[in-house]
């Protein structure tokens, strides 16, 4: 499996280069896939730190996340916005990003618990890195979500 190059960056912090990229991949995977009509500019991106991951074959960005401090989406920090572009999905990438955003938010926000919204068809998935449902399924933005909660140990 390739393995990618990874970068996480604060939002005054982008390029405009990388901003674009991050923003075009955003609207492939969220908008022109999923078919889904909504508002990608929350004004949460300029609070969050992005991670990118690129491909070292291509340098092309294929792996994304934002993670979002506490208090902007929950009282706890949030990954949102994952993504991997639809062409590399079969080199597993999204396990890396979830692993490499996990790894990446505990590092900023320690011993505290990530709580994310879920695609629910997606719920096996952030199980298997320990993620728990919580709370009842809701539409969002015409896909059904859900609350999920990775508990650490908080001290």
């Amino acid at each position: 499996m390739e393995e990618l190059d990874w970068k996480l960056v604060k939002f005054d912090d982008l390029s405009v280069h990388e901003l674009y990229e991050i923003l075009r991949l955003r609207a492939e995977v969220f908008v022109i896939e999923q078919n889904c009509i909504y508002e990608d500019h929350d004004n949460k991106d300029q609070k969050c730190h992005h991670l990118m991951g690129y491909s070292k074959t291509d340098g092309k960005l294929v792996a994304y996340s934002r993670l979002v401090p506490p208090g902007v989406s929950y009282e706890e920090p949030s990954i949102g916005r994952v993504l991997t572009s639809f062409e590399n999905r079969k080199n597993k990438f999204g396990i890396a990003l979830l692993n490499k955003s996990i790894a990446e938010i505990t590092k900023i926000y320690p011993n505290t618990n990530i709580r994310i919204g879920a695609q629910t068809y997606l719920i096996r998935f952030y199980n298997s890195f320990g993620f728990v449902e919580q709370g009842e399924a809701y539409d969002e933005d015409g896909i059904e979500h859900i609350e999920m909660v990775l508990h650490q140990s908080v001290h």
